[in-house]
């Protein structure tokens, strides 16, 4: 009888699901969506999607076109699979995708959208972006904090070449993201994560937890009457690493406001260089400013800071050495253009990277085949029209940048990692071009337009200098032997991480080493 109910409970679904598909589909303008494959009731076409979203939707995109109509369950979505539709949407209807979709996950842990990545456009994110440009993540801020950047690259290579000297094992990924987190946390606070284990491990944690969590699915943002549900038990998971997180940067700026009181008392105010978090709390306290922060603003955009710039550059890194070992003709060559520019006598330095074409070519390919962000996620605030056909309000785009760097439209040879591709002799000089800064569309590692990567020249700054620094000191191998390959195989998250860890012996090159 159970079992009869069922079907018939099955069946309901599926007719009215059926009646309400031919509703829409009378409406002209909704006749007028791109193509798309065949829903199922309720879910729509979530269950095309694994077991990796961006590599499902290439699939689906070969199959129907560079631009498609999905049904996330009951969310509109898009998708954009090729440079020309990335343009169109980016550059050319802009201003009706400036927004980011909400959703449970990023709710809780921005604070209620209080942060910048995710803030709906208007005013404050508008402020907010003029300020990370001339002050947070401007030129002049990144100049005066290059010292961090410097220093933690050295203790970097100090821990390896400890490494070395002892035989042992490194987990690549592991060492990499302590580094990213250590630069991070000194530029934004003025303190080395690694100098606190628990905090350390708390940091790594909550990273990891936020890269997780926004890359998957969420049952309860798609579809409807499973909205006040946790299913798959992500809000606990959220809800865990948010609150360890307030209270480890609370603690934090309550220091760093009984630092900024002892030097006014002191009339030493200005003496002390300012770290991120100090320009952030200057604006919360300046009545004259256009908008006070408030403390969640503060607590939020930290947190962008470290889900943004943390896992991020270590990947790439993790990523960028893993092809290297795997073609150890483009590393040896690599090492030859750093030994005949940079030499033997000093760490190489962030001012020496511009003498390196083909290092830079090198991160241009990693960032090509493996980009940080696989998609680019936007929502349309209005009706328009793209490409011919009709975008209602509230459709969710996705920009899949991982496939339109492997659309051999543009890219011969699409799946080979060959950094050649990227670098041009202008007179006698080797140039490395195109540029990552969201102006070429078959190129988008950092987004395009008002909402591309703000952090994007601090990004090619640790990840280049530290590559080269890697690259300068140390010979890397799979298990000590020079034939071994590294699994290329991904693993699920926003962030694109390797399935499996890159775990290496670096052998010193030089003894003693430049550092």
């Amino acid at each position: 009888m159970a079992d009869i109910q069922g079907y018939i409970f099955l069946f309901l679904i599926w007719l009215i699901s059926t009646v309400l598909l031919h509703v829409l589909f009378r409406n002209p303008k909704l006749s007028r969506l791109p193509p798309s494959p065949l829903a199922l009731p309720i879910i729509g076409h979530l269950h095309l999607l694994a077991p990796i979203p961006h590599q499902a939707l290439h699939k689906l995109s070969n199959r129907y076109g560079p631009l498609l109509h999905l049904f996330l369950g009951s969310v509109p979505c898009v998708v954009a699979s090729s440079p020309e539709m990335a343009k169109e949407f980016l550059k050319t209807h802009e201003n009706s995708f400036s927004n980011r979709p909400n959703s449970a996950v990023v709710d809780y842990i921005t604070y209620g959208l209080q942060g910048f990545i995710f803030a709906p456009y208007g005013p404050y994110w508008k402020f907010m972006k003029k300020l990370c440009m001339t002050e947070l993540l401007g030129g002049r801020t990144l100049d005066l904090l290059l010292p961090v950047r410097r220093d933690e690259i050295t203790r970097f290579m100090e821990l390896l070449s400890r490494k070395s000297k002892a035989g042992e094992a490194v987990d690549v990924g592991a060492e990499l993201i302590r580094l990213a987190n250590n630069v991070a946390s000194r530029m934004a606070m003025s303190r080395r994560c690694s100098e606190n284990e628990n905090e350390a491990a708390d940091i790594k944690t909550i990273i990891h937890e936020i890269a997780e969590l926004t890359g998957k699915f969420n049952v309860s943002d798609f579809i409807w009457f499973c909205k006040n549900l946790d299913l798959q038990g992500f809000k606990k998971r959220i809800r865990d690493a948010a609150e360890r997180f307030d209270v480890m940067i609370e603690k934090i700026i309550e220091e760093h406001q009984e630092t900024r009181t002892k030097r006014r008392q002191n009339n030493d105010a200005g003496q002390q260089m300012k770290d991120l978090l100090d320009i952030l709390l200057d604006i919360s306290e300046d009545e004259s400013s256009d908008i006070r922060l408030t403390r969640e603003n503060i607590k939020a955009f930290i947190l962008d800071i470290f889900a943004a710039g943390t896992d991020t550059s270590a990947i790439t890194l993790e990523w960028a050495l893993s092809e290297l070992i795997n073609h150890p003709h483009i590393m040896q060559k690599a090492v030859q253009e750093i030994d005949s520019n940079i030499g033997k006598n000093g760490l190489i330095d962030e001012s020496d990277i511009s003498k390196l074409p083909y290092l830079q070519a090198i991160v241009k390919e990693t960032l090509r085949l493996h980009p940080t962000g696989p998609m680019i996620v936007r929502e349309s605030s209005e009706d328009c029209e793209v490409a011919g056909y009709h975008i209602p309000a509230k459709t969710r785009l996705l920009v899949n940048v991982w496939a339109i760097g492997r659309d051999p439209n543009y890219w011969e040879n699409p799946l080979e990692f060959r950094p050649e591709r990227f670098v041009f002799e202008v007179g006698n000089v080797s140039k490395s071009q195109p540029d990552v800064r969201g102006q070429h569309f078959h190129l988008l590692p950092f987004g395009s337009g008002r909402r591309g990567c703000p952090g994007t020249s601090l990004a090619l700054q640790v990840v280049q200098t530290s590559l080269a620094a890697m690259l300068q000191c140390f010979e890397w191998n799979v298990n000590g032997e020079g034939n071994g390959k590294v699994d290329m195989e991904e693993g699920p998250g926003i962030t694109l991480p390797k399935a499996r860890p890159l775990v290496c012996v670096p052998k010193a090159r030089f003894n003693p080493l430049p550092i």
